[in-house]
């Protein structure tokens, strides 16, 4: 079956290095397969400028299957594009209609900012989860099924808090570029596991202020992070690490 194919105009971000400043170069990128991924559509564009001998639109991938978290960019104003529930990888050119101008930028934060054109550095997000993100309950086999018994209204609500892939496309979608759906869901999927109870308070008390040491805005309730998170992440979740954070607190005193 013979597939169209479609021709747009990119204004896309091109910045050297974190002094530099970046500006929008505009690029065609014709005869692109509806069928092709956003990232797809960006490599046949690399291979283009590469021929011509021009600097090839730096970006960040790895499993596009939209697990790995890795990608991302912010397209015609939406964090990984307009399509809801998908990550960048999963973006196909089909959504965007033939000869459509697309903004591809990349997400902002002063938190992570930007290393090259679209690539951040996320170190950020790896210094929050390293100052509480983990529990230590003894590793090894595992258990039987049911040695612990954990409820399943509890055990739903901590896999759908563990979705999150950190992808920082809450950060992105935030007007306070804050990252409290990402610490909320980590803090969330272990605070509601038995094995998580013993770091519980001093889990939230670290992981929140490494929140803020990293620079990152407060939350405002907008809920433009979950309407960009691609799991579909609940803000009910930053309800909860509110909610243990003040307690924690009171406790420490």
């Amino acid at each position: 079956m013979e597939h169209r194919t479609l021709n747009f105009t990119l204004k896309i971000w091109r910045q050297k290095n974190k002094e530099t400043r970046g500006y929008f170069d505009t690029i065609k990128a014709d005869k692109i397969d509806e069928n092709a991924s956003f990232l797809e559509m960006l490599d046949i564009l690399n291979e283009k400028l590469t021929h011509d001998g021009e600097e090839p639109i730096a970006f960040d991938s790895d499993c596009r299957e939209g697990i790995c978290g890795t990608c991302g960019a912010v397209v015609n104003g939406y964090a990984h594009g307009p399509q809801a529930r998908t990550t960048l990888c999963q973006l196909h050119m089909r959504q965007f209609n033939d000869g459509d101008t697309i903004i591809v930028e990349p997400f902002r934060s002063r938190a992570m900012p930007v290393v090259k054109d679209l690539v951040l550095d996320r170190t950020s997000l790896d210094r929050v989860i390293k100052a509480g993100g983990y529990i230590s309950v003894r590793t090894g086999s595992a258990q039987d099924a049911n040695a612990i018994p954990v409820p399943k209204k509890d055990a739903d609500e901590a896999f759908d808090a563990a979705q999150c892939i950190g992808c920082s496309a809450c950060v992105a979608a935030c007007p306070n570029a804050s990252a409290m759906l990402f610490v909320a869901a980590k803090v969330s999927h272990l605070a509601l596991l038995p094995q998580g109870q013993a770091e519980r308070q001093k889990r939230v008390l670290k992981m929140v202020s490494q929140m803020d040491k990293e620079g990152f805005g407060n939350c405002s309730n907008e809920y433009q992070c979950e309407a960009a998170c691609p799991k579909g992440i609940s803000v009910s979740t930053i309800a909860r690490m509110n909610s243990d954070y003040l307690s924690a607190s009171l406790k420490s005193e």
